[in-house]
C-alpha cells in the first residue's frame, strides 16, 4: 500500500537552525526569533492534535536533550519503516544529524510494532557517500520505485545499495533550485501518491531526464499535477499521503504549502483526497523542512502481543 495510518514523530527539546546542514539546504533561513524551540514546539503540538482530529495514529516520542540534535524533528531522514517487518536506517551527511540515530526511538517502536529486520546503511557515512531516507527519495511503495533527485545528500551507489536490499528501482535525476544548486532532497520537489504525483518539472533541466520522469509517472497510472519553483520554495512539494483507522485517505502538508497553491490545483488535488493542513512556519524557516520531514511512515505489523 503507498500510504500508512501510522506515523511517527518526534517532538523536539532544542530545536535550532543547524549550521551544518545550511551548506546545501536552500530552504534554510536563520530566523531573528529567539524563542525558536517554543515556537516550534507549539507549532508540533498543534500539527500533531490536527492529525489526530482526524483519527491518524501518530507515535509520538520525545527528544532528548543529550546530545543536542536540532534536526530531530525530522526522522524521515534516518529511518525508514517498511513491510515485512523491515527497518532501515541510513548515512546522513551533517555529523550533528548522526547523532538523531537513538536507541530509545527504536526500543519505542519495538513497543508497538515487530520488527524482524534492520538494514544498516550507516557505514556508507565512512565514504562520504549519503543517503537520507524518504528525504532523498520519494517512494513508489506499490510499483516498487524509488524516485531520487542527486545531490550531495543523495548518492547514486547508497540509492543502488538501498534498492537491491529492498527490492526497488531507482530513478534517478538531477533538479536544481533557482540558483541552480541540486535541490538538497526530492521530497521538496515532488510527493507521490497512490493514484497522482505532485512534482516541480522545471527544475529538472536535462530533457531527456524530464521526460524519463514524466514517463514513469504515466506508465504507474499516476495523474500529474504540476508546481511551480516559487510554489516549491513554499513547499508545496513537501506533502505526504495518509489513511486512519476508518480507511479515509488524506494528503498532508503545511499550512504555507496550502496557501501556495492555486484554486484549481486545490480542486484537482481534493478531487481525490481531503487536505490537512498546520501552520509550521518557525519549522520550516529554521528546519529548511516542512511537514512530510516530520512524518516517519510506518508499515510494521503490529506487535502481536498488543493484539487482543
Amino acid at each position: 500500500m503507498q500510504h500508512s495510518s501510522h506515523l511517527l514523530m518526534i517532538k523536539p527539546v532544542h530545536f535550532d537552525f543547524n549550521e551544518e546542514t545550511a551548506v546545501n539546504n536552500s530552504f534554510q533561513t536563520k530566523s531573528a526569533d529567539i524563542d525558536i524551540q517554543v515556537n516550534a514546539l507549539m507549532e508540533f503540538e498543534t500539527f500533531i492534535a490536527v492529525l489526530q482530529s482526524n483519527g491518524i495514529d501518530v507515535t509520538v516520542i520525545n527528544d532528548t536533550p543529550d546530545p543536542h540534535t536540532p534536526d530531530s524533528i525530522f526522522p524521515n531522514n534516518w529511518i525508514s519503516f517498511h513491510e515485512k517487518a523491515t527497518v532501515c536506517l541510513y548515512p546522513m551527511f551533517a555529523g550533528n544529524r548522526r547523532l538523531e540515530r537513538k536507541q530509545h526511538v527504536l526500543d519505542e517502536i519495538q513497543k508497538k510494532f515487530g520488527v524482524d529486520q534492520i538494514i544498516d546503511l550507516t557505514e556508507h557515512e565512512a565514504y562520504h557517500a549519503f543517503l537520507e531516507g524518504t528525504g532523498s527519495m520519494v517512494l513508489d511503495r506499490d510499483h516498487a520505485l524509488a524516485y531520487a533527485c542527486l545531490s550531495p545528500r543523495t548518492d547514486k551507489n547508497v540509492l543502488t545499495v538501498f534498492c537491491e536490499k529492498l527490492d526497488y528501482q531507482p530513478v534517478y535525476f538531477t533538479a536544481f533550485d533557482l540558483g541552480n544548486q541540486p535541490i538538497y532532497h526530492t521530497n521538496v520537489m515532488m510527493c507521490v501518491a497512490d493514484a497522482y504525483a505532485v512534482i516541480c518539472l522545471e527544475t529538472i533541466h536535462d530533457r531527456t531526464e524530464r521526460q524519463m520522469v514524466v514517463r514513469k509517472l504515466t506508465e504507474t497510472g499516476k495523474k500529474i499535477i504540476e508546481i511551480s519553483i516559487d510554489q516549491m520554495n513554499h513547499f508545496a512539494g513537501n506533502m505526504l499521503q495518509v489513511h486512519n483507522a476508518d480507511g479515509t485517505i488524506f494528503l498532508v502538508m503545511s499550512s504555507q504549502a496550502f496557501r501556495s497553491l492555486t484554486e484549481e490545483q486545490i480542486l484537482q488535488l481534493e478531487a481525490f483526497n481531503p487536505i490537512i493542513h498546520s501552520d509550521i512556519t518557525t519549522i520550516e524557516t529554521n528546519g529548511g523542512g516542512s511537514a512530510r520531514c516530520m512524518m516517519a511512515e510506518i508499515f510494521l505489523p503490529l506487535n502481536p502481543y498488543l493484539i487482543c
